[in-house]
């Protein structure tokens, strides 16, 4: 695995969605740093990611309430423990539990294993709020993928939340869990 600035030369055999996600980090701006890799189903399974770029990617979890009315996806540390009481308890919501993969897919074109804080892009009803742990906030550089989870980026977190999410027109909730 090997590190990478900005979007790949060669676009060949990737999706339009991580495509798309360097379309608009371009766009904006925003630099980056990119590992191409195994596909990464879990947290677990972006530890090597972890030790290349010097950061922890973050736990991503697609929720929703028990009406399927209110759809949330929070970020958290990826060692952290998730407690559906104490989230809850923080942004009034009882009953929350993981949404199905067709809202994943209807309001973030993202499939289960590649959720990402860059789908938001593609939330142009702004169906979904977005939850970030305050630990997320901290650390200088930020870790997702591009819609896929074949690939991963390190940006700085300050661009994410100063830049990216302005322009996609969502604001983050700051949580402590």
């Amino acid at each position: 695995m090997e590190i990478y600035h900005g979007r790949p030369t060669d676009v060949s055999g990737r999706q339009r969605r991580e495509i798309a996600t360097y379309d608009l980090l371009d766009a904006l701006q925003i630099p980056y740093d990119r590992a191409d890799h195994e596909a990464a189903m879990t947290i677990d399974d972006c530890k090597g990611v972890d030790e290349l770029f010097g950061i922890e990617i973050c736990k991503n979890l697609f929720l929703c309430n028990r009406q399927k009315t209110a759809f949330y996806l929070l970020l958290m540390p990826g060692k952290k423990k998730f407690v559906t009481r104490e989230l809850s308890r923080q942004i009034e919501s009882p009953r929350l539990s993981f949404a199905d993969e067709s809202y994943m897919v209807e309001f973030l074109d993202i499939h289960p294993g590649s959720v990402s804080i860059m789908g938001l892009m593609n939330d142009r009803d702004n169906r979904v709020q977005l939850l970030i742990d305050r630990d997320v906030t901290k650390p200088e550089y930020f870790g997702c993928h591009p819609c896929v989870n074949t690939s991963s980026l390190r940006l700085r977190t300050a661009d994410v939340l100063e830049k990216f999410l302005p322009a996609v027109h969502h604001a983050a909730r700051i949580v402590d869990l």
